[in-house]
């Protein structure tokens, strides 16, 4: 089931279309990822989800009902642009926000120092946040996005300002969160992020859904049938005039002892046809489909304008 759905939903400013007629799903227990290049419509989408405006038109539904005021309790947000009082402590302004959130006073301590324990930073407790550095104020922000354990989290460029140990260590823990039962909207430009993390994604391009579903199926769909094959030295002079019609081969590279060689298949062939041409000629230690990357497959989707029916 979806926590999260969206129906038509569109939103203008004056002439301007930020979003159109737009139709997401986020199913309940995954990571989704709402990708877009800058303009797109993926900060208004989320404004909508936080109930912060309102859409011209269509729906959006929290865990099958219509979005009420009262599901923004069940929502945690991490928004691009942080903002935390930098006179107040840190600790003093965590507590207020999870206050604000509906945790108790009692209840708000204990889960901030258990966090604070665990991102090593209670040293900082009665620190303002003016004294902290940029990445502990990042990782205040997320603690406190967590903290009332909303059953949706939306991050927005979570790893901004972080350096490759703290990136890692945020992943693991959204991860861990999703484990959990937790929904996540993931905004974010980088598609290595969306490879290792999302389940899902909806990609935005000029207002407008222009991809959308699994990650691995959608890799699946941009296909362009190349397979690398691994295997002991072989004499590729003798295998190529004899491979099968629709059997392209690239090259080769040595790979220490061992040997990756590179084909295409036409569409009307499979990778057992490859592998039953090959294996008279060669002892293979390896096959394996070249899909293309998230970031490939964004470049291709957004210079094209929408999906092409067969990527190339």
């Amino acid at each position: 089931m979806d926590l999260i759905r969206t129906e038509e939903v569109t939103k203008r400013y004056g002439n301007y279309v930020a979003l159109d007629n737009i139709n997401i799903s986020v199913p309940k227990g995954s990571i989704f990822g709402l990708l877009g290049p800058n303009g797109a419509g993926k900060t208004t989408l989320i404004r909508i989800i936080n109930q912060i405006i309102a859409p011209d038109k269509g729906k959006v539904f929290f865990n099958g009902q219509v979005l009420q005021p009262n599901h923004t309790d069940k929502i945690g947000y991490l928004p691009e642009e942080r903002g935390l009082y930098k006179k107040m402590k840190a600790s003093e302004q965590a507590i207020y926000l999870a206050r604000l959130k509906g945790v108790s006073q009692h209840e708000a301590v204990s889960r901030l120092k258990y966090w604070f324990r665990k991102f090593e930073i209670l040293s900082w407790w009665d620190r303002k946040v003016e004294e902290l550095s940029k990445g502990m104020q990042q990782k205040i922000q997320f603690i406190v996005t967590i903290l009332h354990q909303p059953e949706l989290l939306i991050f927005d460029e979570p790893f901004s300002g972080f350096d490759p140990i703290n990136v890692d260590l945020i992943k693991n823990e959204i991860l861990k969160l999703r484990d959990e039962g937790a929904s996540i909207i993931f905004s974010t430009h980088s598609m290595e992020s969306v490879e290792q993390l999302c389940d899902n994604i909806a990609l935005i391009h000029q207002s407008k859904v222009v991809l959308s579903g699994a990650v691995n199926e959608i890799k699946s769909r941009f296909s362009q049938n190349l397979f690398e094959v691994e295997s002991y030295k072989a004499d590729l002079s003798t295998i190529t005039p004899n491979l099968p019609q629709g059997i392209h081969y690239q090259k080769t590279e040595p790979n220490s002892s061992l040997y990756k060689h590179y084909f295409k298949l036409d569409a009307s062939l499979a990778p057992n046809d490859l592998l039953a041409s090959l294996l008279p000629y060669m002892q293979i230690t390896g096959f394996r489909e070249l899909l293309p990357s998230m970031h490939d497959i964004f470049v291709s989707t957004i210079q094209n304008g929408s999906l092409p029916a067969n990527p190339s």
